[in-house]
């Protein structure tokens, strides 16, 4: 099992039996309404996404400031700089104004700091380069609402800031021109869960007046699309519009180096949604920021020359691999380290040699193992700069704020953020960051808790027409994740390991239905199963398509032996061991005289040898005794058998091998065996 427990969600029978009879389709009814969404009216609401939901930008605070000065700066010719960050987000945002101010004639530039060597956000070398080309103003992206000794300096040298950012805010503001940000206390636009990039198409939307809200959508929607599903925003309300427009717009999209870069990385308009965005081409881009290349990305993402944006994927995509590997070296390193310290409330790990680009997302993964807090520190001449991820809600924003003293300087959001601290500082942050931790759950500890969404009873619900319907529900990320489902007491009919033996596929069969399902980046000896398990399985069902035939396959998120199976396991093993099993307990796993009798059947028609798993044994003695399959009383009659001399047992990688031993005829009573009658005594028979 990769998760210690499985949560079931309830729903409300009554609204899922209307939601169907009002024409929603069955697998999605199931899902809203395990999700709360039980009326009518808020399925459709959900469901729904049109241009006209979106909010008038208008509402946001500052942003007639902004137009205006933004305006007077196109009057006047005036350079101009978009000021960006290294992510996904940043470079989006800074391609989508970039672009829009320059189709408006203006004179713009863009500057996107070295990760590397600059860090996050506005700094003084980067202000004094731009105002040394003469840039007058400086519009942020995704970045600068913590830049209040920025924008003073900037003003001293006669440079106007105006700053668009989504991050938290602190208590005071920079004093800029104007700052857009929901977040901002004084703010009163509804929707507070804009990613940067949906900030800078406010401002563009803004700017360009609202009778061409519509030309403005489909020339920028697909930016923001990108840059909000890879910031993991929430997409619900005003980002699931968003990103349902960007999603269409992309599939066909006019821009040569994203239509590029999505064929270097194999994604097609066909199969191309928020889960082929979030894993295929936000990492290629994300690659260029990380490994202290980011203007890289913004290039292609603004390029018009097709032997350009292919020159540029490639060496993006290069860039990607290349994290890669540097990622899991880091992350073997951190692993070793935890797997012998045994339990954490957090984790907090620092090191010379990091890769600042990509311990964010080796934090991301070890959270995810360890079920708690990360927070990766890379050190260099006494300083480290940190980046972070969350587990189990637990609001990092509010816990740096609470470790301020022994910072440097912070920012981010509740799930994600970066800091900076002093070498010296990192032990005392060590033991504040445990003692908040266990605040936060109450001394107990997080349990890594897998969420099912639907319990499939009927194994033929899982047929192409519905699983498609599925569709309805997406765009899937954060806030509205993908949902899970399950099928209870599946028989493992088939396994093998595929992909260099990385990811493990297997054929799952009950009622009279069997269906392939794969479970990636697991071996089989990860899995601990084997042919003719019984178990549940945790997946997202998908229509998989393969030479003109559609078919239904489960991608496997967990799975785990059936209860049954595997409470018959514990009291094998436990009697085995000598251990006294409870009265009612020993009773179910006594074998009645017909198993006795279709085993030894089963071994006849072997020719007297036979060798199996444990499981497919029990299986085929049940067809012939027509009594449901049990593993323990299947076992329990070899061992018996053994005692009495009638066969000759060899166990060897999961599987035994039995063969028979003539005793000429003799008959044995088969209850005067130790094994049996200390069943019996135990049951009290």
């Amino acid at each position: 099992m990769k998760f210690k427990q499985w949560t079931f969600a309830k729903r409300a029978e009554q609204a899922f039996t209307y939601l169907r009879s009002q024409g929603v389709p069955l697998l999605v009814a199931a899902v809203l309404c395990s999700r709360g969404l039980d009326t009518l009216e808020q399925a459709t609401t959900f469901l729904s996404w049109h241009p006209k939901l979106l909010c008038n930008p208008m509402q946001m605070k500052d942003m007639d400031k902004a137009a205006s000065r933004i305006r007077l700066a196109l009057e006047r010719n005036e350079k101009i700089a978009v000021y960006g960050d290294y992510d996904v987000d940043g470079i989006t945002s800074t391609c989508l104004l970039t672009h829009y101010l320059r189709s408006q004639g203006g004179t713009v530039c863009y500057y996107i700091p070295c990760r590397l060597e600059e860090g996050y956000g506005v700094n003084r070398e980067a202000i004094d380069a731009l105002h040394q080309e003469g840039v007058s103003l400086i519009i942020t992206v995704d970045c600068g609402i913590t830049a209040l000794e920025e924008v003073d300096y900037a003003k001293g040298l006669g440079i106007d800031m105006v700053i668009t950012d989504h991050h938290e805010c602190k208590e005071d503001l920079p004093q800029a021109v104007a700052v857009l940000n929901p977040h901002r206390r004084d703010c009163e636009y509804p929707f507070k869960d804009l990613a940067g990039v949906g900030v800078a198409l406010k401002l563009v939307l803004a700017l360009a007046g609202e009778e061409h809200t519509r030309t403005v959508l489909e020339e920028y929607s697909d930016l923001a699309a990108v840059g909000t599903v890879a910031d993991v925003m929430r997409l619900l309300g005003e980002n699931r519009t968003l990103v349902c427009i960007g999603l269409d717009q992309l599939k066909n999209t006019h821009r040569i180096g994203l239509r590029t870069l999505m064929e270097e990385a194999g994604t097609t308009s066909h199969t191309l949604n928020s889960t082929t965005v979030g894993y295929c081409l936000a990492p290629r881009i994300n690659a260029a920021g990380r490994m202290g290349r980011a203007a890289l990305a913004a290039e292609l993402i603004l390029t018009d020359d097709p032997s350009e944006a292919e020159r540029l994927s490639q060496e993006l995509c290069e860039l990607n691999r290349e994290r890669q590997n540097v990622e899991l070296t880091i992350f073997n390193d951190c692993t070793e380290k935890l797997d012998q310290a045994g339990r954490h409330d957090s984790i907090v790990l620092a090191a010379e040699g990091w890769h600042q680009g990509v311990v964010g997302i080796v934090a991301s993964r070890l959270s995810e193992r360890y079920a708690c807090p990360a927070f990766m520190i890379t050190l260099q001449d006494g300083k480290g700069k940190g980046s972070c991820r969350s587990y189990g809600g637990f609001n990092l924003f509010q816990a740096l704020e609470a470790c301020t003293d022994l910072l440097e300087g912070y920012g981010g959001h509740a799930l994600a953020a970066g800091f900076t601290i002093l070498e010296e500082h990192i032990p005392a942050f060590r033991e504040r960051m445990d003692t908040l931790v266990k605040e936060d759950t109450g001394g107990e500890e997080l349990i890594s808790t897998l969420l099912i969404d639907v319990e499939v009873r009927n194994i033929f619900n899982l047929n192409v027409e519905e699983v498609s319907q599925l569709s309805l529900l997406e765009p899937y990320g954060n806030g509205n994740p993908k949902p899970v489902f399950s099928l209870l007491g599946m028989t493992i009919t088939c396994l093998s390991e595929v992909g260099g033996g990385r990811h493990l596929k297997m054929r799952l069969c009950r009622d009279g239905r069997t269906l392939d399902a794969i479970f990636f980046s697991t071996t089989r000896l990860q899995a601990g199963v084997q042919i003719g398990d019984e178990v549940d399985v945790a997946f997202f069902p998908q229509v998989n398509e393969f030479r003109g035939s559609r078919s239904v396959q489960l991608h496997l998120v967990d799975l785990r032996l059936s209860k049954e199976a595997e409470a018959e396991a514990q009291w094998y093993a436990r009697f085995c061991q000598g251990h006294v099993i409870p009265k009612g307990e020993a009773g179910d796993i006594i074998p009645q005289r017909e198993e006795f009798a279709s085993l030894w059947r089963y071994l006849v028609s072997c020719g007297g040898v036979a060798e199996d798993t444990a499981e497919r044994i029990a299986q085929q003695t049940a067809r012939l005794s027509q009594l449901p399959p049990s593993v323990t009383r299947t076992k329990i009659c070899l061992d018996v058998l053994e005692e009495c001399g009638l066969v000759q047992l060899e166990h060897r990688n999961g599987r035994v091998r039995i063969r028979s031993r003539a005793r000429g005829g003799e008959k044995m009573d088969l209850e005067q065996t130790n094994l049996m009658r200390r069943l019996r005594k135990m049951a009290g028979q």
